[in-house]
């Protein structure tokens, strides 16, 4: 449904951010994408929903593509308007709005009023947390509270696949539960493919299908979640386990094999 073939991607004409980066997203599946801080996850869901280009980055190489289509030469209305919606990380809202003038904004490329009730009333159905908060100034509310907020917006935009950046920021255990349980309903419910950026590789890895690992700009190893979940390399790394399940520290393990086949 999304693919992204040798993807490149440069800032302010002179860095160089990814470097062939190719990966899929299956009609209405879950993946999640891995990797360190500064990997270049953020930037590949920027590529993909245009948004780059409105912080001096351009994809100078490469296509992306959904449903046949390229879409890294249309602007963010557009991508939207195919389709494919991004929840930024850090629950951005507009805070001086209300809960739900801020869901509504998620609908703003839409013309049919009743559809626009109707989804409203499934978020709340989703979220029911948020119904009676809909008209408190979104800058009051909780970090989890927000949360929902930027995921039931997208949802207004009738998503076919969702773009999400580090959903589970700055919430607490518990609330992080909640979140991915949400997650899992929407796509399992609502058939909304998902690209899943995620710090916590165990809870990420467990609610994907299949999973790529970033590193410096490039994809140097992907295959089935579960398969991920057993890599010595991935369980070290992300899990902080070493073969004999004692933790180990970022700064302790070694560089990752490069892109391998094995996981066919």
């Amino acid at each position: 449904m999304l693919e992204l073939k040798n993807i490149e991607v440069i800032y302010s004409d002179v860095i160089l951010v990814l470097k062939g980066t190719s990966l899929e997203v299956p009609e209405g599946k879950i993946v999640a994408l891995l990797g360190a801080n500064g990997a270049g996850k953020t930037t590949t869901l920027k590529a993909i929903s245009g948004i780059l280009r409105t912080e001096l980055g351009e994809v100078t190489d490469g296509t992306i593509e959904f449903e046949g289509e390229r879409l890294d030469r249309l602007d963010p209305e557009e991508v939207v308007r195919r389709g494919i919606v991004q929840v930024m990380e850090g629950q951005r809202l507009f805070e001086h709005l209300t809960v739900e003038e801020n869901l509504i904004v998620g609908a703003y490329l839409r013309k049919d009023t009743q559809g626009i009730r109707e989804d409203l009333t499934k978020v709340y159905d989703y979220f029911p947390i948020l119904a009676p908060l809909k008209r408190s100034v979104s800058g009051y509310i909780s970090g989890g509270e927000r949360q929902m907020v930027v995921m039931g917006r997208a949802m207004m935009a009738l998503p076919k696949i969702m773009l999400l950046d580090e959903p589970s920021m700055g919430l607490s255990p518990l609330l992080v539960k909640e979140i991915f349980k949400l997650i899992r309903q929407i796509n399992e419910q609502e058939g909304v493919g998902i690209l899943l950026v995620e710090q916590n590789a165990r809870i990420g890895l467990a609610l994907s299908t299949h999973g790529y690992v970033m590193e410096s700009g490039r994809i140097v190893l992907d295959g089935p979640s579960e398969k991920l979940m057993e890599n010595e390399d991935v369980k070290e790394f992300y899990l902080g386990l070493s073969e004999m399940g004692k933790r180990k520290s970022y700064r302790d393990v070694k560089h990752y094999k490069r892109r391998k086949r094995w996981l066919a």
